[in-house]
């Protein structure tokens, strides 16, 4: 075997990788090394430490897509040189991107799904936050014109996901969220009308709801919003927060009405990273129709060479992201798309189905009607020896990832477990999930925990 060199001694084999220096000391974790150290060495200390995170496989608490064919590694290497907010340089990038934004208008009834607008983002909490600038914008030139006053704005949503809280408080929105009740998990059209007023710069439906998985109903709440303008002059606009659900209701879900069909709907964002099948990360947001998104949002800049239109809050971006969410578009299809969401929506179903039958539970979710996946809660007043932490907890030691939360305000007396099904699950690994849950309980029944009571703990995993 050829000599090398490692750390200026010479070595006759690579086998002594672990016998090197680097290798019998701790690795420098919070100041910079003084010296280089063997490539090949630091590449194995680091896989070393990502054997301590969880099989992504088993993350069956995370919405984020963690299968990835060979043709996505092969896109992903080719485009990491790649800024795609350098249009100028990378026109071909660019063109990519605009086509993505039309596949999605199109498939989302835009009226004029060729002519719309419409951008990638690094995911769908950053495409919300340009969908909420734009109906501040809106709102806000609407009250210039009628000589009103604009220092009130706000925003009604149901129980949401940080990203619409984040947007309240960064760009001066009053967020008026609609809080859960033991008998009412999701936003409905009487508790968006006791919130409206003049200042209200739209309402936030979410299309699949990040702690039951289920749709929150866009059209009851817009033909509540019809009337009220009517009755009133107000007309009040909705985005539809579509993060999941975008990707999973056109291809299983056709006839649910909560897109571009409704006119009062003026933008959707969503994410390519979760049921649109592409790594982390990419989103996207787009509108009804050009006019929908404010020009005073839009800069043009020039650089590098060109000059250029940008509306975005990150500048500098990989492009791979989007070439792999062109990849799956034209790669899948229609019918591709059907059979992978179809397929996940079944395992799902399975593993509601096994979980009622194992009688401690009551379902939240059948995994029928919206997102792939299931929820569940215990039955009140049962004491099976465990909690539900307790119950993530065990799972974990057979690599299971599954969340377990209580419920947010004026709902927090409810602790849920969640699975959520992504593609590359296999109804053989939705049966060894079922196995591990049995077996879990199983052991509290020989070992019940100290507190088996079911109550709201903070201790144990949860998401």
């Amino acid at each position: 075997m050829a000599l090398h060199v490692v750390q200026s001694r010479k070595s006759e084999s690579v086998y002594d990788v672990y016998a090197q220096l680097t290798a019998v000391e701790q690795i420098s974790k919070y100041k910079l090394p003084a010296n280089s150290c063997d490539s090949q060495l630091v590449l194995n200390l680091l896989l070393d430490e990502l054997l301590l995170d969880g099989n992504a496989k088993q993350n069956l608490a995370t919405f984020c897509q963690t299968y990835a064919d060979p043709e996505t590694h092969t896109l992903m290497d080719k485009c990491l040189d790649k800024n795609m907010i350098d249009k100028d340089e990378y026109p071909q990038t660019a063109e990519i991107e605009n086509r993505c934004v039309h596949i999605l208008a199109d498939l989302w009834h835009s009226p004029e799904s060729a002519k719309t607008i419409g951008c990638s983002t690094t995911g769908s909490s950053e495409a919300a936050m340009l969908g909420g600038l734009a109906m501040k914008w809106r709102w806000r030139l609407k009250r210039q014109k009628e000589g009103k006053s604009t220092g009130k704005p706000n925003l009604i949503t149901g129980p949401v996901q940080v990203c619409w809280q984040k947007f309240a408080r960064y760009f001066d929105v009053e967020l008026r969220e609609i809080p859960m009740e033991d008998n009412r998990l999701l936003m409905t059209p009487e508790e968006v009308l006791k919130r409206i007023d003049e200042n209200t710069i739209g309402v936030v439906p979410t299309f699949g709801v990040t702690f039951t998985l289920q749709y929150e109903d866009v059209k009851a709440v817009s033909d509540a919003l019809d009337k009220y303008e009517k009755e009133t002059g107000l007309d009040i606009p909705i985005h539809v927060d579509a993060a999941s659900g975008g990707f999973i209701a056109p291809f299983l879900q056709p006839d649910i009405i909560w897109d571009f069909r409704l006119p009062r709907v003026k933008s959707i964002n969503t994410s390519g990273h979760k049921f649109g099948l592409s790594p982390l990360g990419v989103g996207w947001v787009i509108w009804r129709e050009l006019s929908d998104l404010p020009q005073e949002l839009i800069f043009n800049v020039n650089y590098l060479g060109g000059n250029m239109p940008t509306f975005a809050l990150n500048f500098s971006r990989p492009g791979g992201q989007i070439m792999v969410q062109y990849y799956n578009l034209i790669r899948n299809g229609f019918e591709g798309y059907k059979r992978i969401q179809q397929a996940c929506l079944d395992h799902g179903i399975f593993i509601a189905e096994e979980v009622a039958k194992i009688g401690l539970f009551d379902l939240l979710y059948d995994g029928k009607s919206a997102l792939p996946g299931a929820a569940w809660m215990l039955k009140k007043d049962i004491h099976p020896g465990f909690n539900l932490y307790d119950l993530s907890d065990r799972m974990r030691m057979r690599g299971w990832q599954i969340a377990s939360y209580s419920l947010p305000e004026n709902a927090q007396d409810l602790v849920v477990q969640r699975v959520l099904i992504r593609h590359g699950f296999s109804r053989d690994m939705a049966q060894l999930m079922i196995d591990d849950l049995k077996r879990s309980i199983d052991y509290f029944t020989k070992h019940p925990v100290g507190n088996n009571s079911n109550e709201t703990e903070s201790g144990g995993f949860h998401h």
